[in-house]
């Protein structure tokens, strides 16, 4: 699998005061950080979450540095982070008998799917804009149960696409 994950949350920007680093899923991030202003992802892709126990808005990142986190359009309240695994799979979404190429069609009309191998990110607008939603292996009823408000759904993309 390769290098393991990491990645350093710090308080202000430009990778200073307080940090907390992460290696593995972190649900709760309140009692290290009172804030998170930049980012380093050292390696593999994390999703950051507004709240704790990953609710709320979520963010993507991947390896790189992040040195001012309002700058780039992120929150600075990050409460919860979850790594992404490398998985070398294909993204694999299962609706009926419906293929992959049609599936955003029947997202928005059925708000039902099965993600059975693999991470995807589901964006809420084309082209890979708007807020985002880390899929991950399981069922899918509701558009809630990806962590959204409503059921706008506009592009998906395999997590790996992205390392």
């Amino acid at each position: 699998m390769g290098r393991p994950m990491n990645i350093i949350l710090f308080e202000d920007r430009n990778f200073q005061g307080r940090s907390v680093e992460c290696s593995s899923d972190r649900p709760d991030l309140q009692s290290h950080l009172s804030r998170c202003n930049s980012i380093r992802v050292e390696s593999g892709c994390f999703m950051l979450y507004e709240r704790p126990n990953f609710q709320g808005q979520q963010f993507f990142v991947k390896r790189g540095d992040y040195p001012d986190m309002q700058s780039e359009g992120f929150s600075t309240s990050i409460k919860s982070c979850r790594m992404i695994p490398p998985v070398s799979s294909i993204l694999l979404l299962k609706h009926g008998n419906v293929a992959q190429a049609t599936i955003i069609r029947h997202l928005l009309d059925h708000f039902q799917c099965s993600l059975v191998l693999g991470h995807g990110i589901l964006y809420e607008m084309p082209n890979y804009r708007g807020r985002q939603y880390l899929l991950r292996p399981g069922q899918y009823r509701r558009f809630s149960e990806w962590g959204a408000m409503s059921g706008r759904v506009g592009s998906l993309r395999r997590a790996t696409d992205l390392y």
